[in-house]
C-alpha cells in the first residue's frame, strides 16, 4: 500500500509540474502575472546571469511563451517586396491624429521556436505573408498578441493577418481569417487569445464592428460569435469557472461584461471604466478586478456572483479613481495588487480584498516609462522599464526595492517567468536570464 501511494504521489507531481513550471499564456499560468513556483534570479546585467541572448528579427511585443524545453516567439518581418499601387508611407497624406500611414511592404508573420536551454532556433514557420491593411502606432506593431499553448498545440494570433494553430514541432494544423479590424487612429491591434476547455476566445474591440468569438481549438471552427458595442480596446479577456458557469470577462469602455463560455449569453455587465481599456482583468476569490487608465483612472472589484446590469451598484466591493495603468496590466500576488500609473514609473500597491492603498504614489527610481506588465515570483515583484532597467521589489505592504538591473535594450514586451528563469524580450533580442 505504501509503495502504491508513493507511485500515485509521484504521478501526481509529474502531472502537476508542467502547468506550474511553464508560462503558457500572456499573464502566465495563474493569469495574474505571477508564478507560484518560479524562482528567477534577483540580479543580472549584460555580463551577469545571462544564460543566452539571441537576436529576433522583425518586430513584435508579444510575450514569449514557455512550455517545457521550448520557447515560442511571434514576430512580423518587413520585407523589401512592395506593392507599387500603394504609395510609399512618406508620400501618403495625413489621415489620423498620429499621422500613422499604411505600409506598402509585404510582411512575413513568423512563428519561432527556440530551445530553452541554449536559445538555438528549433523551427520557424512563416504563417502568412501580406501587406497590413492599416498601420500601427510606433509603440505597437503587427505581432503584439501573445501566443498560448495547452502543451500539445500552439495558437498564434496575428489579428487581421490571421489565426494559426501548430503542433509544438512546427506542423501547421489549421488556420483562420477572422477579417480585418479597423482600429481607430490606426493604433494597431493587441488583445491575446485565451484557451479554456478546448475553446479559444478572441475579443476584437475596434472602430468597426467589435466582436467576441469562441472557436473550437481542435478545428478553428466558430462555436459562437457576438457583436459588441465597444470602440478601441486591447484588453485580453479572463476565463474562469464561477457560480456554476464558465465566465468570459471582457473589459471595455462601455461595460465590463461576463459572457457564458458555452452559449455567449451575457451573465452580467458593469460600467465605470475609462477609454481605450488595455489592462486585463484579475480574479480575486468571488470578485474580478478591472482597471483602465486613459483619459482618467478607474479600478473596480466586481462580484462574479451577480446577473444583469450591476453598474453603480453597492455590490461593487471597492473602486479607485487614481493612479491606474494605461498599457500595462497589474500583477496580483498573494493578496496584493501592484500597478503603475498610466505608462509612468509611479507605483501603487493595494490590498486586493479591500482596495486600501498600502503605498504609493511611489516613484520607481531609475525608470521613466513602463509598457511591460510587472510579474511576480519567489516573494519578489519584477518591474521592467522601457529603457532597459528592471527594478525588483520585495513582496511587501511597503515599498522595498532590493535590486536594480540594466540591459542595453528597449523593452515593451511583458516578461515570462518559468522555473529558475526570466525571459525578457527587447526590441532586438530575447534574453534568458538564469543563475550562472
Amino acid at each position: 500500500m505504501k509503495f502504491t501511494f508513493s507511485i500515485l504521489l509521484l504521478i501526481a507531481l509529474i502531472s502537476y509540474a508542467p502547468a506550474d513550471d511553464n508560462w503558457t499564456q500572456w499573464r502566465g499560468p495563474q493569469n495574474s502575472g505571477a508564478s507560484l513556483s518560479a524562482a528567477p534570479p534577483l540580479t543580472w546585467s549584460e555580463t551577469e546571469n545571462i544564460k543566452w541572448k539571441v537576436p529576433i528579427d522583425g518586430n513584435g511585443t508579444s510575450t514569449p511563451i514557455v512550455w517545457e524545453n521550448k520557447v515560442f516567439v511571434l514576430t512580423a518581418i518587413r520585407t523589401d517586396e512592395k506593392d507599387p499601387s500603394i504609395p510609399d508611407p512618406k508620400d501618403q497624406p495625413k489621415t489620423n491624429f498620429f499621422d500613422i500611414k499604411r505600409p506598402n511592404a509585404v510582411h512575413e508573420f513568423a512563428v519561432i521556436c527556440l530551445d530553452r536551454n541554449s536559445g538555438k532556433e528549433l523551427w520557424r514557420d512563416v504563417a502568412t505573408k501580406k501587406i497590413p491593411h492599416e498601420g500601427a502606432h510606433n509603440d505597437n506593431d503587427f505581432a503584439s498578441a501573445s501566443p498560448t499553448t495547452d502543451g500539445k498545440r500552439l495558437f498564434c494570433w496575428f489579428g487581421s493577418a490571421g489565426l494559426f494553430c501548430y503542433d509544438l514541432n512546427g506542423t501547421k494544423l489549421w488556420e483562420r481569417s477572422l477579417g480585418e479590424a479597423r482600429v481607430g487612429s490606426s493604433l494597431g491591434e493587441g488583445s491575446s487569445p485565451v484557451l479554456h476547455d478546448a475553446k479559444l476566445v478572441i475579443v476584437r474591440d475596434h472602430a468597426g464592428q467589435s466582436t467576441i468569438e469562441v472557436l473550437d481549438a481542435s478545428t478553428g471552427k466558430t462555436i459562437w460569435r457576438k457583436d459588441r458595442e465597444e470602440g478601441n480596446a486591447w484588453a485580453t479577456p479572463l476565463v474562469l469557472k464561477h457560480s456554476g458557469r464558465t465566465q468570459v470577462i471582457t473589459t471595455a469602455s462601455n461595460f465590463v461584461r461576463s459572457y457564458d463560455l458555452e452559449t455567449g449569453d451575457v451573465i452580467w455587465q458593469c460600467s465605470g471604466l475609462t477609454g481605450n481599456c488595455t489592462p486585463c482583468p484579475q480574479v480575486d476569490g468571488d470578485y474580478v478586478i478591472c482597471m483602465s487608465g486613459y483619459k482618467g483612472y478607474s479600478a473596480m472589484a466586481i462580484p462574479l456572483t451577480e446577473t444583469g446590469d450591476i453598474s453603480n451598484s453597492e455590490k461593487i466591493r471597492w473602486s479607485l479613481s487614481k493612479g491606474t495603468p494605461y498599457v500595462p496590466s497589474s500583477v496580483l500576488y498573494d493578496g496584493l495588487l501592484y500597478f503603475n500609473q498610466s505608462n509612468q514609473a509611479i507605483l501603487r500597491c493595494v490590498d486586493s480584498k479591500s482596495g486600501e492603498v498600502l503605498f504609493g504614489p511611489q516613484r520607481i527610481t531609475g525608470i521613466s516609462n513602463i509598457y511591460a506588465s510587472p510579474v511576480a515570483a519567489n516573494g519578489r515583484i519584477y518591474i521592467v522599464g522601457r529603457g532597459g532597467r528592471t527594478v525588483v521589489l520585495r513582496h511587501s505592504r511597503n515599498y522595498e526595492p532590493v535590486a536594480t538591473n540594466e540591459l542595453n535594450e528597449r523593452f515593451d514586451a511583458s516578461p515570462a517567468i518559468a522555473g529558475q528563469q526570466i525571459f525578457l524580450r527587447g526590441v532586438n533580442h530575447l534574453y534568458c536570464i538564469d543563475e550562472d
